[in-house]
């Protein structure tokens, strides 16, 4: 029998919370278990994440991205754009939990992408497609209709609202940038900001910068 302070139970234990504060289904749940196996076991042959415990991947991670639905209403979101997505992150989890969303992730690094299409076949995603473009080619490129734009550890703000500028086909959209409590904006990016919300997530103060047009 383990013992309560064995890794296992440690390990169950972290499971457990998370899917009780993200209200996840048994079929989400072992989704973010498979993600999850895959993400550890592609960091070790190539560089994904930085964040490699479990505990962290979870709340620093996950919950992360996940969090936003405190502030945003998803379920009114039909297609939401992650740019500079990585190992997909907030991308798959949104779309994890919220099947309903078309999701297109923008990824450059061939073995990232490599990854997240490992990613989307092993976990049966469907409505989600990556696409290989830097940002300004896209904006240049793509005109497909999108809801939301998310950016997190990828561009800077004063790049990002590129897409916010009048004559583009998302001057409309709404475009919510993750940011550290020390995260200042320039003079000429302080017009997009329609919000600024702080939040707590695990030990760390984090925002939520929701980026608009005039």
């Amino acid at each position: 029998m383990l013992k309560q302070n064995s890794e296992p139970v440690f390990i169950e234990g972290l499971w457990q919370d998370f899917v009780q504060k993200e209200q996840l289904t048994p079929a989400q749940e072992q989704q973010f278990r498979q993600y999850t196996d895959m993400l550890l076991e592609w960091n070790e042959k190539t560089n994904i994440t930085r964040i490699t415990a479990l505990a962290d991947v979870l709340e620093y991670h996950y919950r992360d991205a996940l969090h936003l639905d405190r502030f945003i209403d998803i379920s009114t979101i039909k297609t939401i754009c992650d740019i500079g997505t990585g190992g997909g992150i907030p991308g798959i989890p949104l779309k994890i939990k919220y099947p309903h969303l078309r999701v297109l992730l923008i990824e450059v690094n061939t073995k990232k992408i490599a990854f997240l299409r490992e990613v989307i076949e092993s976990l049966g995603l469907e409505n989600i497609e990556i696409i290989d473009l830097d940002w300004r080619t896209f904006l240049r490129s793509i005109h497909e209709p999108i809801d939301l734009f998310v950016a997190r550890a990828s561009l800077s703000v004063s790049e990002l609202v590129r897409a916010l500028t009048s004559g583009t086909s998302y001057h409309r959209s709404t475009m919510i940038y993750w940011a550290s409590m020390r995260w200042f904006p320039l003079e000429q990016e302080k017009k997009y900001i329609q919000r600024d919300e702080a939040y707590e997530i695990g030990d760390k103060m984090r925002r939520y910068i929701f980026l608009r047009s005039e």
